[in-house]
This record gives structure tokens, C-alpha cells and sequence, in this order.
């Protein structure tokens, strides 16, 4: 059964989680010469900009009840490539702008647990605020920021991870490929669903529990999430 202080800390871990990866990709996109996400109030850190109600709430509670890897999406955030002076170079930075803010927040993360190992040994622990914080919400932030990283660097139209055919594909393609990101998030979602259902066997699960999993657990062997 899940208790309610592993539910808290799920939600207040996974929400910035997914705000920061979208302001991620909009701040790099307006750095870059696109001001479509600033225009439209992207880079706003307030939640309600950015929540999806399937993929921000339904979708992370309903893998948290079914004790799966707790990932999900926030609204994409709209960018243009034809502001940017190296469409190729920049799709890809704006790619991996996502992933790569939840990787400095599972740092960061990770450098706090670190930092407080000490006063933790010497009785803090005993407190139950600082225990649930530094044993369950340390570690459940870091996580579900991995999980997202490594979920998003897939290199599965329509996940950051794409974004490495810019680069790799002819020019001539590219059009073609931006359709495809387009358009690809249903089928993506429906594979996700079917394919456990079908075959027995979920891929997502196992990947993001080999890769996440194993980094969380080395950062934070101590944690109870």
C-alpha cells in the first residue's frame, strides 16, 4: 500500500520536475533566437502554464498506484526552428535542454543528501520532518528526475532524444522529420500502453529501471522511497 508521505513527496517532486525540463527547452529555444515560448508564457515557472491533465496527472498517478516508474509530460513548449541561425545544431540543444536540467536537479539533489550525511549520522535523522526529507524526498526528487532524463533521451519521435535526427539526416528529410514530431505523440502513447499489454513485457519499465534505478540507488543508498 502507498503510504501518503511517499505520495507528497512524488507530487511535490514530479512537478518541478516537469516545469523545469519544459522552461529548459524554451529558455535554450529563446537564447537560441526563438521567442515563440517567451511570447506564449512558456518560460513562466508556475505550474498551471505548463500542467497536461493526462500526462501531468493522470498518467504519473495512475504508474504510482501501479508501483511502475513514475514519468509522465507536461504541455510541449512551442518552438519554431526557422528563428535559429544553425537549425540543426540548435534542434538538438533544444532537445537535450530538458533532459539535461533534470539531470542538474538529481545532482543537486544528491550534493544535499551528501552535504546533510553527517548531521543525519549525528541524530538528525531522529527528527521525523528532517527524516522524511532527507530519506524519502531527497531521494524520490532525484528519482523521478532521472526517470524523466532518461525517458526523454529515448530516441523515439516525438521524445528529446529525436532530436539527434537533425543532425543526422539529409537536409531534404528534415521537413519531413518536424511532420513526424508532429504527429507522433498518439502512436507513441498507444505503444506505450499496448505493447506491456500484448507482449507481456514492458521495455519502458525495465530500460528506466536499469538506468535510473541503478544510478538512484548508487547515489542514495540509504533511501526508503
Amino acid at each position: 500500500m502507498i503510504s501518503i508521505p511517499y505520495i507528497i513527496c512524488s507530487v511535490l517532486s514530479f512537478i518541478p520536475a516537469l516545469v523545469l525540463h519544459e522552461v529548459a527547452h524554451g529558455f535554450a529555444a529563446w537564447k537560441l533566437g526563438d521567442p515563440t515560448a517567451k511570447s506564449r508564457g512558456r518560460l513562466s515557472l508556475n505550474p498551471l502554464k505548463h500542467i497536461d491533465p493526462f500526462g501531468t496527472v493522470l498518467l504519473p498517478a495512475m504508474l504510482m498506484f501501479m508501483n511502475m516508474p513514475v514519468f509522465g509530460y507536461a504541455k510541449p513548449v512551442p518552438y519554431n526552428p526557422r528563428y535559429f541561425k544553425d537549425p540543426r545544431r540548435d534542434d538538438v540543444i533544444v532537445g537535450l535542454a530538458g533532459p539535461a536540467a533534470n539531470l542538474a536537479m538529481a545532482v543537486l539533489a544528491a550534493g544535499v543528501a551528501w552535504a546533510l550525511y553527517q548531521p543525519a549520522l549525528n541524530g538528525l535523522v531522529d527528527n521525523e520532518l528532517f527524516a522524511y526529507f532527507y530519506l524519502m524526498f531527497l531521494p524520490t526528487f532525484a528519482l523521478v528526475n532521472l526517470f524523466l532524463m532518461f525517458f526523454n533521451l529515448l530516441p523515439i519521435p516525438p521524445l528529446d532524444g529525436s532530436s539527434i535526427f537533425a543532425i543526422l539526416l539529409p537536409a531534404k528529410y528534415l521537413p519531413k522529420y518536424y511532420q513526424i514530431q508532429q504527429y507522433a505523440f498518439p502512436v507513441f502513447m498507444i505503444v506505450i500502453v499496448l505493447f506491456p499489454y500484448l507482449f507481456h513485457f514492458n521495455p519502458f519499465s525495465w530500460y528506466l529501471g536499469a538506468t535510473a534505478g541503478n544510478l538512484a540507488n548508487l547515489l542514495f543508498p540509504f533511501a526508503i522511497y
